[in-house]
């Protein structure tokens, strides 16, 4: 059955919800609520709960639900060894002031280009201390952090990100077609053409320097810390207590932090499988932290429970993220978008709308790999037979995908940025919006120039 402008109902309901409430689990729970009430009426409870055991049998979906709890774990062992304060404090000589403190942070986070989440939990966890010392808000650090996430991981070829999307894009014939070699070679000519990602790796240190100014949530924060010295806000007092920053005083070795994290980029770098890699990093802390009896066995299996539980509430919202992908899916809200756009069309402005598809559609599922798998086979073809630049629409793919997860109020990206600075989840993605929007007009502008002239 098709559910026309109706499939795109529940999707306008969470946004609004979210941001009138500033809740983003209520706001998705009401959304997939709403998409099976719409296709079901009544009887929308059997398919209502199906969709939830639906999520949570993807393998993929378990997989990144039991690695954002493994990385609470590890984190909670390396503050508790003092690991994080051993690396701080190596890093503190090089920032003496706020400016400083985040352009370091921007620096490591291109460095750590691996995958997103390693990169969110790790800068989360050595830098969030070194800026609440330079009264830096926390929405600034979570924009830094978010902002050098995705964005950097499609820029770089041994990323996460460029082999799922080299894989994808290498599936469709129109693709093979180009003749530029192997998938990853394909993605390498798309790079220089992944404009959202360049324009928001640029955009920080421009708002660092101040070159672009606070803007909206962003400037209430910094007047924030200006009047009372709090680097949260009220609504992210419950994130901050006594039990969570018990470890946040005294002297660290460097070794306890850098030997496990070393171990959990090598093994990221080397399988490509970040399970595998943060399992690694939990025992090389065993064997590192207990005979040097920086804890004794029951506490690192009472850190290691704790810090799992820790990250329960994050677990929650990306569980209902995925529920909420599943119901747009169902409800058929991206065949629905493609299909309204594509008559309107040519080869000219292709790029450019097929960037706005993708993000608008990864911004209300906030799924930022599965929407472009759903698209590409659509797109591609689409985009070859109008006569478009098939780089430029695999660049705009790619564009619309890290928009999504950077922007998204619930994605996943979102959600752990907000977690590893201790922050609630809307002071942060309501915050950086507007930075967000000014690297999508840059790319929009980039897109439709090309468009024109390739």
């Amino acid at each position: 059955m098709e559910y026309g402008v109706l499939s795109i109902l529940p999707a306008l309901i969470v946004i609004i919800f979210a941001l009138l409430t500033k809740k983003t689990l209520e706001a998705l729970l009401l959304g997939t609520l709403s998409t099976y009430i719409i296709m079901y009426g009544f009887g929308f409870g059997s398919k209502w709960s199906e969709a939830f055991f639906t999520s949570a049998g993807n393998p993929d979906n378990q997989w990144v639900l039991i690695v954002c709890g493994l990385f609470g774990s590890l984190i909670a062992l390396l503050r508790k060894s003092k690991g994080t304060l051993g690396f701080a404090g190596k890093l503190e000589r090089y920032c003496k002031t706020q400016k400083s403190t985040l352009i370091t942070t921007w620096i490591l986070g291109i460095l750590i280009f691996v995958d997103e989440y390693l990169n969110i939990m790790t800068l989360g966890a050595c830098m969030k201390n070194i800026s609440d010392k330079k009264k830096v808000p926390r929405e600034s650090l979570a924009y830094i952090i978010d902002s050098t996430g995705a964005p950097v991981c499609v820029l770089l070829p041994f990323s996460t990100w460029a082999i799922f999307y080299a894989s994808v894009f290498g599936k469709e014939p129109a693709v093979a077609a180009l003749n530029y070699g192997s998938d990853i070679a394909t993605y390498l000519k798309v790079i220089p053409f992944t404009f959202y990602a360049w324009a928001s790796v640029i955009i920080v240190p421009l708002f660092i320097l101040g070159i672009i100014p606070k803007i909206g949530k962003m400037k209430d924060a910094y007047k924030r810390v200006e009047t009372t010295g709090k680097v949260y806000g009220e609504t992210s007092s419950k994130f901050n207590s006594d039990l969570l920053d018990e470890y946040a005083n005294g002297e660290g070795k460097l070794i306890d932090f850098l030997l496990p994290m070393g171990v959990l980029i090598g093994m990221t770098i080397i399988s490509g499988d970040l399970f595998i890699s943060v399992i690694a990093a939990l025992f090389v802390c065993l064997v590192l932290y207990v005979p040097r009896k920086k804890m004794t066995f029951d506490e690192f299996c009472d850190i290691y429970i704790r810090g799992f539980c820790d990250m329960v509430p994050t677990i929650a919202i990306v569980f209902m993220a995925f529920v909420m992908q599943q119901a747009a899916n169902d409800i058929g809200l991206p065949n629905y978008v493609i299909e309204t756009v594509a008559p309107y069309l040519n080869g000219d402005i292709f790029p450019a709308v097929s960037f706005i598809v993708v993000a608008l559609l990864t911004f209300i599922t906030g799924s930022n790999w599965g929407i472009p798998a759903v698209c590409v086979p659509i797109i591609l073809p689409l985009g070859a037979s109008l006569g478009a630049n098939l780089v430029l629409v695999m660049a705009a793919v790619l564009s619309g995908g890290a928009l999504g997860s950077h922007a998204c109020f619930y994605s996943d990206a979102t959600v752990l940025t907000s977690s590893s600075c201790s922050i609630d989840n809307m002071d942060h993605a309501l915050s950086q919006i507007p930075y967000a929007l000014i690297a999508s007009a840059v790319s929009l502008a980039g897109f439709l120039i090309c468009g024109f002239i390739l």
